[in-house]
């Protein structure tokens, strides 16, 4: 049998112990699980719930989803399933989100791009025309619980830089949410300094700029090549001066290209365990993905937990 790549990590993630603790001492939301019929996120959500980390609100084909939970050995009798088949299932956990009657929303067995279509859209009626959405991951190290919030490595395919100060605000909101009082944010480039032919450093020191007046309880500094956002020692050997670098909370990347194959270097290549989850609707968004392990998706829910006391 073919090995894996071998830069790959034999680490097992874990969900930090702390993302679970602060979760569990708020009030448990109700999870509206899209297309719940495929096993792997029903199993997810029943572990979650198990946790005591989501009322689950099961969302699709109503015989599917209780073939699945028989075969998976869940007893579904006493939680509400709704018989929304097929795209239906989305638009109905919108309506939901809507009225109040959920408080998050999970993405179940369908692709990422067709789950935030039916999501996102002003018509889906789950955000104003002026909010701005973004996604977040939630990274940890294998035994370790500080984070490093990841931004937008899944939803903004080339984001301006209005689109990035919102990301950004989002990423604060919920670092403050999670206990860290003054994040530290470091606005990724290729460089520090501001090249115009490399128009993302001249748009990460636009929004350090903007974040001294719009974010006062956040330390944002930008541009910032990754290994003086990472090391400190990269830092004093280039004379950098700074107050993120080594010690950053919240990661800004200029593209989904490179805030998607950082995520995945860190997952698959270092072993973290990552949560994924949109923000800046009127309910958190969570995503997970198939690759995904177990941890990943707890903590995904645990996310969503904390990150449901949030309003866009």
């Amino acid at each position: 049998m073919q090995k894996d790549f071998p830069f790959l990590s034999q680490a097992h993630a874990r969900c930090p112990q702390s993302l679970l603790d602060h979760a569990r001492r708020l009030p448990v939301p109700r999870v509206a699980l899209v297309n719940a019929g495929g096993a792997e996120p029903l199993q997810g959500l029943r572990e979650a719930a198990g946790l005591g980390l989501a009322v689950p609100v099961l969302i699709g084909d109503h015989p599917r989803i209780a073939a699945t939970a028989e075969a998976i050995g869940w007893d579904i009798t006493d939680l509400s399933v709704i018989h929304a088949p097929g795209p239906a299932a989305a638009q109905k956990a919108a309506e939901m989100a809507r009225k109040g009657q959920v408080d998050a929303i999970m993405k179940g067995q369908l692709h990422t791009s067709v789950f935030l279509k039916a999501l996102l859209p002003f018509s889906a009626g789950l955000r104003d025309k002026d909010s701005l959405c973004g996604h977040l991951f939630h990274l940890t190290m294998p035994g370790a619980d500080r984070p490093l919030l990841l931004t937008d490595a899944a939803v903004n395919v080339a984001p301006d830089i209005a689109t990035r100060q919102a990301c950004l605000s989002h990423a604060v909101r919920l670092a403050q949410r999670l206990g860290i009082a003054c994040p530290r944010v470091g606005l990724l480039a290729p460089t520090e300094d501001v090249v115009p032919a490399i128009p993302s450093t001249g748009e990460a020191a636009i929004i350090a700029a903007w974040a001294k007046t719009a974010l006062p309880d956040a330390i944002v500094e930008g541009p910032m090549a990754l290994d003086l956002i990472f090391s400190r020692a990269a830092a004093v050997a280039k004379g950098f001066a700074s107050d993120v670098s080594g010690r950053p909370d919240i990661m800004l990347v200029p593209d989904i290209s490179a805030g998607n194959a950082l995520a995945k270097l860190m997952s698959l290549g270092m072993g973290c365990c990552a949560a994924g989850i949109v923000l800046g609707a009127k309910v958190p968004i969570m995503l997970t993905s198939r690759s995904q392990t177990a941890q990943d998706r707890i903590a995904s829910a645990a996310l969503g937990v904390i990150a449901a006391g949030m309003r866009a």
